[in-house]
Formats: C-alpha cells, structure tokens, sequence
C-alpha cells in the first residue's frame, strides 16, 4: 500500500477573482526548502487557472518567512537556480500581487515580498536580508528589486551593513506601501486585492505590463510612447464605451437626485 501525498506547504484559495497564498510551514518557519518553493509556484499555477485576478501572499506566524532552509543550502545536488522557482513564478505573474508580512521576513524570505507588487507590513514585520551573516551572497534578483524599492543607500545598509527595518520603518523608507495594524492586514490586502480583481482584467493585465516595461525606460518620451498603444488598445476594446455609457448614467442620476431635492 503506498503512502499518503505529503501535505503542500502553501495554502491555496480563490473567492471572487481573488487568490490567497498562505505559506503554510510554521513548524519550519515557512523556511525556503526546495520543496515550500515549488509548492508556490504551483500555488501561483493553481490560483491563476483557477480564475484568480490578483493574489495575496500571506504566512502562518508568527515568521512571514525565515529564508532559505539551512539544509536545502548544504545540500549541493540541489542548483541554486531551482530554489526561486516559488519567488519568480510570484514576480512573472500577470496579475496584481499583494504581500501582506505580519512577522520577519528574513534572508531570502524578503526576496517573496519584494517579487509582488505591493507589501503591506505590520508592525510586528521583520524584513532582514541577512545573507551575508551566513556566508551566502544574495540571489534571486534580490539586490536589484531591493535597491529598486529604497536606494542603493538603503540596500548596502541592509545588505553589506545588517540593518533590518520594522513594518514601520519598511513603509517610511518605500520598501512597503503602508504599515497597517495587525488586525488589519489581511483585511486590507484582501481588499486592495478585490478593488484590482473588480476591474477589467484584460485591462489590468495590460496596465501591469506597461507599468513594468516603464522600469525599462530611460526618458519620459519613451513612456508616453509606450502608454499611447496601450491608450489606444483601451479605447477600441468595446468594454470602453460600456464603462464610459454607464458611468454618464450613474452622474446623470446624481444630478436628476440633486435636482429632485
């Protein structure tokens, strides 16, 4: 008789366009073994076959993230390039992706957070890249997504220096969008999330996409260019005229209300 299928270590739903990711190993501090990393990637797979318009990643505490596992690092028949399968499969994502972090992110822990595009932190956040405090230098594009956030000043103080940020001071220096109460975490994210996944999704889509291939871009020519194709696609997508119709609609209501008044 054969075994059971061991359990996935991240947790996957869908409600309503939103798909929620919940790294689910606190035993092991939601480390980053080969094996929580491929079942994020699946997640990911999971959500967006499923009809996900945007994603949440979020942990089971009380550590968002303790990095890559001790073990799968010794361990030199794994490469290193298969570890961030989770992390990229997350980045390449076409949909808005929302990193909700209650507790430390550290090592490559910070890597899952910096591969979405928006974090929202706690105050009870951690994020600590640590790398060089184990002997490792950092991966996964963690460097480059990291400056992006706060600076090359910022990087080399958290990265060659050992500094570490709180939920607080992540959102005073850009490295998350807000830090907001405990309690409210997930609740924000999930809501953040619903706005993105309650609009049009070809739309989004094509927003996101533009908005990365801005990162690209050297002069704001270039950029005006690159949003004018995107502009123009909107306006001829019959849906643009639907949204446009309804909303003259609801504003002449208001008024006819106002007037009735």
């Amino acid at each position: 008789m054969g075994g059971s299928a061991e359990p996935r270590l991240v947790r996957v739903t869908v409600d309503d366009g939103v798909g929620v990711l919940v790294l689910a190993d606190p035993e092991h501090r939601n480390a980053l073994s080969k094996r929580m990393s491929d079942d994020l990637a699946q997640a990911v797979d999971t959500a967006l076959a499923d009809g996900a318009r945007a994603l949440v990643l979020t942990a089971e505490p009380p550590v968002f993230c303790a990095g890559g596992s001790l073990d799968g690092l010794l361990n030199r028949t794994v490469p290193l390039a298969e570890m961030y399968a989770g992390m990229e499969r997350l980045a390449a994502a076409p949909v808005p992706t929302i990193a909700a972090v209650g507790g430390p992110a550290i090592g490559a822990g910070v890597n899952l957070p910096l591969a979405c595009d928006v974090i929202l932190a706690s105050p009870a956040a951690r994020f600590d890249p640590r790398f060089l405090d184990v002997g490792i230098h950092p991966g996964g594009g963690h460097l480059w997504r990291l400056a992006g956030r706060v600076g090359a000043q910022g990087a080399a103080a958290l990265v060659l220096c050992g500094d570490l940020l709180t939920g607080q001071e992540a959102a005073a220096r850009g490295l998350a969008w807000r830090c907001v109460p405990e309690d409210d975490l997930e609740s924000t994210a999930l809501r953040l999330a619903g706005r993105a996944a309650g609009r049009s999704a070809p739309l989004v889509r094509r927003t996101k996409r533009t908005l990365l291939e801005c990162l690209a871009l050297t002069t704001a020519e270039e950029a005006a260019k690159l949003e004018l194709a995107a502009q123009e696609w909107s306006v001829e997508r019959p849906e643009f005229a639907e949204t446009v119709r309804a909303l003259q609609r609801r504003l002449a209501e208001r008024r006819g209300s106002h007037v009735e008044k």
